[in-house]
């Protein structure tokens, strides 16, 4: 119990909880990111339980899975053996949003398990998101839900201090946490994001100590040192625009605020979630042929060669030609094909549109009275687009008639 609560800091409560419900049981885990087709899922479990079932010194011969049928019938003869007949097994499931994205019937599946197998097993699966975000619209067994609050600011503070670096006193790292703590601790709360920050920010502020310009406890230098950079950082935290190396360099250079904007132009502008999907799709609509909405947006198009379309007014580039206008259909046609989810077409998605026009990154196009609706141009360049894609995970260049 000490060692874990050494190794999980400040979660002493949820792991006397959870060893209390559990203890050292026969247990498999699995990451869902790392398995990310069903064939893989299912036999990373049953080679794992082979491997426990089988002894020391036995030969475990490797299985293979491919439907979930299988996987019940492969997890009874698994389970026969000795050490595991009357034994709790656990299946623990990381990352478990990601099995939305498998065949439909696994995350029922797995919640029956137990039924299926008419076995004494248990499934966990942990997730950063809530259980409503992902579960099954088709009907499945409740699961019984256990909540991880938030880390304090406290609670943070002991951790990230306790990956000091052995080269520097403890307590002067804990004095550069208090800092960084104090800087991101009302945007950012992720303790992965802030230990990112923390080892990307901890050269800087010992720079002056490195040269001899300032002691460790001359905090004031130091914080005044530092807190451009992490002003600088404010701009970046959660993006990926620029790697580890380049942002050093960056430092190094002491490159002035001002010309950082290209990296997250989008920062300036902080939009609703399906706002920038709408935008997304604007774009696509000025910057595509509309003949071409059929090869990126239908799933069976068959195959369509680009030289197909090419005709001589189309040999430059779209993007060197400049936006064109678009329907209002043609672009919610668009956004509910790029969008995961159902979206009814209600008066909020309409007022983001007109909100767009506002903040003028979308631009109304001809008179009020035409009969065939409005038509519209997105103003937004390229480098914008792209940035705003990134944060909702959306590669927007797969969808350019541009960069086919």
């Amino acid at each position: 119990m000490t060692h874990l609560e050494n190794v999980v800091l400040c979660r002493e409560s949820q792991v006397s909880t959870l060893q209390s419900l559990f203890g050292e049981l026969p247990h498999v885990f699995v990451n869902c990111v790392e398995c990310f087709t069903l064939r893989l899922l299912l036999e990373q479990i049953l080679n794992k339980l082979n491997h426990l079932s089988s002894s020391e010194d036995g030969y475990s011969t490797e299985i293979t899975c491919e439907t979930f049928n299988d996987f019940v019938r492969l997890f009874k003869q698994v389970t026969k053996a000795e050490n595991l007949k009357d034994q709790t097994v656990y299946i623990v499931l990381d990352k478990a949003e990601y099995l939305r994205d498998m065949e439909a019937n696994l995350l029922p599946g797995f919640l029956r398990l137990q039924e299926l197998a008419d076995r004494n097993v248990t499934v966990i699966f942990l997730s950063e998101i809530v259980w409503e975000k992902f579960r099954p619209n088709t009907g499945c067994f409740e699961p019984f839900v256990l909540y991880f609050p938030d880390y304090s600011i406290g609670n943070l503070q002991k951790i990230l201090s306790h990956d000091h670096p052995p080269e520097y006193s403890a307590d002067f790292y804990a004095a550069y946490i208090n800092i960084l703590l104090g800087v991101f601790y009302t945007v950012c709360r992720d303790l992965k994001e802030l230990r990112h920050l923390a080892v990307l920010n901890f050269p800087k502020y010992c720079e002056p100590v490195v040269k001899g310009e300032a002691s460790e406890r001359d905090t004031r230098k130091l914080w005044r040192n530092i807190e451009p950079h992490l002003k600088k950082a404010m701009q970046t935290v959660y993006l990926r625009e620029i790697s580890s190396s380049q942002w050093e360099k960056l430092q190094k250079d002491d490159t002035d605020l001002g010309q950082l904007k290209g990296l997250s132009a989008h920062t300036h502008v902080e939009l609703p979630y399906y706002s920038k999907f709408i935008l997304i799709a604007a774009y696509l609509a000025s910057y595509n042929p509309a003949r071409t909405d059929k090869r990126f947006f239908l799933k069976h198009h068959g195959k369509i060669k680009k030289t197909n379309f090419l005709k001589k007014h189309e040999k430059t580039s779209n993007h060197l030609l400049g936006p064109k206008p678009f329907p209002l259909d043609r672009l919610l046609a668009i956004l509910y094909s790029i969008v995961d989810s159902r979206v009814a077409p209600t008066a909020n998605i309409f007022s983001q549109i007109t909100s767009l026009v506002t903040l003028q990154l979308l631009t109304l196009v001809g008179h009020d009275d035409q009969l065939d609706g409005p038509k519209y141009k997105c103003t937004v360049s390229l480098d914008f687009i792209r940035a705003i894609s990134r944060t909702v995970n959306f590669d927007i260049i797969k969808y350019l008639y541009d960069f086919l």
